[in-house]
């Protein structure tokens, strides 16, 4: 049964990446994404990561997908005009697909030992309490470094509104 969730799933997520390239709406891509964060988000609970999949509908796929939607909103963006592509693109473009998906394949079957698969419901690190103790002991530097990179991009996001008000 979680084999076949996780075909269910990981087809969605898939599905939904795709549209949000091809997608040529602005809102459109971004329900794509919220497809996508949604279908991750059952992958994780498939694997046993409840707080990370609760993290992964609340944080992205809500907060952060609210603000795309806001942002693309007040930019006012419209319909993406299709221009015409050159005929490089045109002849090279399927043949260098296939040989980049064709050398993935090659190094995901060729750096990854078969005998290791994935248990589902057997990861132990999702929970909250395990965060939170790697979150605050291993990985503190890297949390305090993003947490001031934020705060500067708070900083400099009011100063450049401040500007364009006067």
């Amino acid at each position: 049964m979680d084999l076949i969730l996780f075909l269910i799933f990981a087809a969605i997520a898939l599905v939904c990446a795709v549209n949000v390239v091809v997608q040529t709406h602005p809102i459109s891509s971004a329900v794509s994404l919220i497809g996508v964060m949604g279908s991750l988000a059952i992958l994780y609970l498939l694997l046993g990561a409840e707080f990370i999949a609760a993290a992964q509908v609340i944080v992205y796929a809500g907060a952060i997908m609210v603000l795309f939607v806001f942002v693309i909103m007040l930019l006012n963006a419209g319909k993406e005009t299709v221009k015409g592509r050159s005929f490089m693109s045109q002849l090279l473009g399927v043949p260098v697909l296939i040989a980049l998906l064709g050398l993935l394949g090659f190094l995901a079957r060729h750096m990854y030992q078969p005998e290791v698969m994935v248990h589902f419901g057997g990861f132990q690190g999702g929970t909250a309490k395990a965060i939170g103790k790697a979150l605050f002991t291993t990985y503190l530097l890297p949390f305090e470094v993003t947490s001031i990179l934020i705060l500067i991009a708070i900083v400099g996001a009011v100063v450049l509104a401040r500007k364009e008000i006067d």
